[in-house]
C-alpha cells in the first residue's frame, strides 16, 4: 500500500536521499517550513518525516535564538499539527549531540542527556516535548539520533580527508588513537522505511549508526585503498597538533580545534536497540558504505 509522506528539509542531503529511496513505494512530498509564531500546518498525509532545522555551526557565529526557533519551536508546531491530523507516523531527526558532545565508552539510549551546545540543547528540548505529549491510539512517534552521516554527494569532513589522501599527502594525526561511529545514508534510509512500514515497532528514541566503529587511521587506510594508493600515516606528537589547531581558530586555517575534535574524538554509538526493534540487519556494512562514499568523491 502506497502511503502519502511529507518530508520537511527535503532539499538537504538526507532529505534528497530519502525522497529517492522512498519514491518507488510511497508518494513522497517535500514541504518547506520555517518557524513563524503561532502557526499551524495542514498535514494531509499518512506520515511526516521532520528533517528541517538549523545544523551545528562549526564557525560558531550563529545567534543562539535561531537554534531554539528552528529545532525546538518549529518541531513543536509540526508535532501539534500532527496530533490534530489523521497522519499516523511522525519521525523526528534529532542527533546524538542531544545527549553528549563527548563520551567515554559506548553511547546508548539509556545515557542521561547532557548536551553542551545550543544545537544539542534545542534538539533535546524538542525530544522532550514530543515524549511529554499524550499519543492518541493509532499514532506512532520515532525520535532518531543519528551519528555522523555520510554518503555520495556529502561534502563534509570525510571529503577533506579524501582530498588530503588523493594528493598523496601524509596523514599527520597518527598519534591520535580513537574510535568513532559513522552512518551510511543507505542504512539511515533503510531504517526510516522500516519505521514507516512496520507498525509493530514501538514509539520511542532510537540511535542510528553503522555496525562497526573505526579509527581515523583506519579511515585513512581505507581511503588509500579506494584510490589504489598506500596511505602514509605519521605520528606528529598530539600536543603539537593541538597547538596548531588553536592557532587555526584565530587565523581561520583548515585545521581548527572543532575540526580536530571531529577527526580524532572517540564517539562510539550503539545501534542495538534499533536493530532489535526492526528485526533485520542493516543492508550496508560499515566499510562497504564508506568505500561507496569515498568512490563518489572521485566524480
Amino acid at each position: 500500500m502506497r502511503n502519502s509522506i511529507i518530508i520537511t528539509g527535503a532539499s538537504g542531503f538526507v532529505g534528497y536521499n530519502l525522497q529517492e529511496y522512498l519514491k518507488d513505494a510511497h508518494d513522497v512530498h517535500a514541504m518547506r517550513v520555517r518557524y513563524v509564531a503561532n502557526q499551524r500546518f495542514d498535514l494531509a498525509c499518512d506520515a511526516i518525516i521532520h528533517l528541517a532545522g538549523k545544523a551545528h555551526d562549526l564557525k560558531k557565529v550563529s545567534n543562539p535564538t535561531d537554534y531554539y526557533e528552528a529545532n525546538f519551536e518549529l518541531t513543536k508546531q509540526l508535532f501539534d499539527s500532527f496530533l490534530a491530523s489523521t497522519a499516523s507516523v511522525f519521525i523526528f531527526m534529532s542527533t546524538v549531540k542531544a545527549v553528549a558532545d563527548a563520551i567515554d565508552g559506548i553511547l546508548t539510549e539509556e545515557a542521561m542527556p547532557n548536551p553542551k551546545t545550543h544545537y544539542g540543547i534545542a534538539k533535546l528540548q524538542a525530544e522532550q516535548y514530543l515524549l511529554s505529549q499524550e499519543l492518541p491510539n493509532g499514532k506512532r512517534v520515532y525520535i532518531l539520533r543519528p551519528c555522523m552521516i555520510h554518503g555520495p554527494g556529502n561534502k563534509g569532513n570525510l571529503n577533506l580527508l579524501y582530498q588530503l589522501v588523493s594528493k598523496r599527502l601524509p596523514w599527520p594525526l597518527g598519534d591520535f588513537k580513537n574510535e568513532r561511529s559513522f552512518l551510511s545514508i543507505e542504512n539511515l534510509c533503510f531504517v526510516v522505511q522500516e519505521l514507516l512500514e512496520n507498525a509493530m515497532i514501538p514509539s520511542g528514541i532510537y540511535q542510528v549508526s553503522d555496525d562497526i566503529a573505526l579509527s581515523t587511521n583506519e579511515l585513512i587506510t581505507l581511503l588509500g585503498s579506494s584510490l589504489g594508493e598506500q596511505s602514509r600515516i605519521i605520528a606528529i606528537p598530539s600536543p603539537w597538533i593541538k597547538g596548531i589547531a588553536k592557532l587555526g581558530d584565530h587565523l581561520h586555517l583548515p585545521l581548527n580545534t572543532e575540526r580536530l575534535k571531529k577527526l580524532t574524538e572517540n564517539y562510539v554509538v550503539s545501534n542495538k536497540k534499533i536493530i532489535k526493534a526492526i528485526g533485520k540487519p542493516l543492508p550496508i556494512a560499515s566499510k562497504e558504505g564508506l568505500l561507496k562514499t569515498f568512490t563518489s568523491f572521485k566524480k
